[in-house]
């Protein structure tokens, strides 16, 4: 077994040497074919490369040359458009410094008018203060006339006739003896004058409203036919039987009808809790007298409270304390007088507005002319920046502007996109 073995592997072993020994003995011409078809190939490859590099090479080189062009012809398009904008612009811009011009003479003509007008009321302001006092004595006269005509109040327009007075004498002006004198007139008039106090008659009147509850009606019984003592009284003696039916009857039929003596001194009947609305009646009446106290109605006021008497005296009694103090009050309400004769004019007012036609009113009207001719100046500079407004709205459209700042941003902008896509291609 063991010899075998070794027999098989040496047959082994010479075979291997044999493949090999083969193999080294190829021939070199086999080995030349192989190199040359490899470098074949190799050069192919390169020329194949070469040329599809040229001609995608020639191909980006004729596109961007075409772009360049377009390019080149927007930007010669917006060139042009850029000039045409700028003369624009210039022409509005010359336009525009020819309305400050103007503006600026009708601001030189209000500043010189301004200037006369501060002129003249330097020159006014001297008699300024006097104008103003007497248009204040003025005033305060026309109010003394109104409180003393319209509202009755003589006091109050005593007051501002004072005032007046004041007002005049811190001129100190002799030419205005005449008019203070006059003013002094019409104080000693509204002095004279009866005072009423009016508040106090009406608080008066509320009063006596609030104690009507107070007053007691009159007795109406106090006229009724009297029986003797005993008529109600049955006796019991059988032999006045007579009188007993009599009297009972009587004493029966008593609540059924009742039968009084009355004369012309009697008080009228009131039915049972009529009292209420009589009362309400007397009210009323104080209440119209009340009213017509603040109206001067003396008419009015005395009749009222007239009535408010008689029924007061008809229906209350008039021997109870509490109704004799309310007909007293009423009887001294009726002898208070509540309408006062007032003048019929100042003496001072007619004056007064005679001096303010001869000396404020003139003042005044210089003054407004004035005022005029400065308003006339000033509405002419408003309407020259309106006008110069107007223009330059209907010169300058409202795209001028960005018109004219766009082509520059494009024509900048331009040169750098023509330039990017060869970059980015190349």
């Amino acid at each position: 077994m063991t010899e075998q073995e070794k027999t098989t592997e040496t047959a082994n072993d010479e075979k291997v040497a044999d493949k090999q020994d083969r193999r080294q003995v190829k021939p070199a011409s086999e080995q030349k074919r192989s190199g040359l078809v490899v470098g074949i190939i190799a050069i192919a490859i390169i020329i194949a490369i070469g040329g599809s590099l040229y001609y995608f090479n020639q191909q980006n080189n004729s596109t961007l040359v075409n772009e360049n062009n377009v390019l080149k012809q927007q930007l010669n398009e917006l060139i042009e458009q850029q000039n045409t904008d700028s003369q624009r612009l210039d022409a509005l811009i010359a336009a525009n410094s020819e309305l400050r011009n103007h503006a600026r003479e009708y601001e030189e003509q209000l500043n010189r008018r301004m200037q006369e007008l501060q002129a003249h009321v330097t020159a006014l302001s001297s008699t300024d203060v006097k104008s103003w006092l007497i248009a204040q004595a003025d005033f305060m006269v026309k109010m003394a006339g109104r409180k003393l005509w319209n509202d009755h109040d003589p006091v109050t327009a005593a007051v501002l006739l004072k005032s007046a007075d004041n007002s005049l004498a811190e001129m100190n002006d002799p030419s205005l003896l005449d008019i203070r004198k006059s003013i002094n007139n019409d104080i000693g008039r509204l002095a004279a004058i009866n005072q009423v106090d009016y508040d106090g008659i009406i608080l008066r009147l509320n009063q006596l409203s609030n104690e009507v509850d107070n007053l007691r009606l009159a007795d109406l019984n106090s006229g009724d036919a009297k029986s003797d003592d005993n008529s109600g009284e049955v006796s019991e003696d059988i032999s006045d039987w007579k009188q007993n039916l009599s009297r009972s009857w009587k004493s029966f039929t008593s609540d059924f009808v009742t039968v009084r003596a009355r004369d012309g001194s009697e008080a009228p009947l009131l039915a049972p809790n009529q009292d209420i609305y009589l009362r309400e009646n007397i009210r009323s009446q104080l209440l119209i007298a009340a009213q017509a106290v603040p109206r001067y109605q003396e008419e009015t006021y005395k009749q009222s409270l007239e009535q408010a008497s008689t029924w007061v005296r008809a229906y209350f009694d008039v021997d109870a304390p509490a109704t004799k103090a309310f007909l007293s009050e009423i009887d001294d309400l009726i002898n208070q007088p509540i309408a006062t004769e007032m003048p019929e004019a100042l003496e001072s007012q007619a004056k007064l507005e005679k001096l303010m036609q001869t000396r404020v009113r003139s003042l005044l009207s210089q003054t407004n002319d004035g005022a005029v001719d400065a308003s006339d100046t000033i509405e002419a500079a408003s309407d020259a920046a309106k006008a110069a407004t107007d223009v330059a709205d209907t010169t300058i459209p409202e795209d001028a502007q960005t018109q004219a700042v766009e082509p520059q941003k494009e024509a900048k902008s331009a040169p750098i996109e023509a330039a990017q896509p060869t970059e980015n291609k190349g």
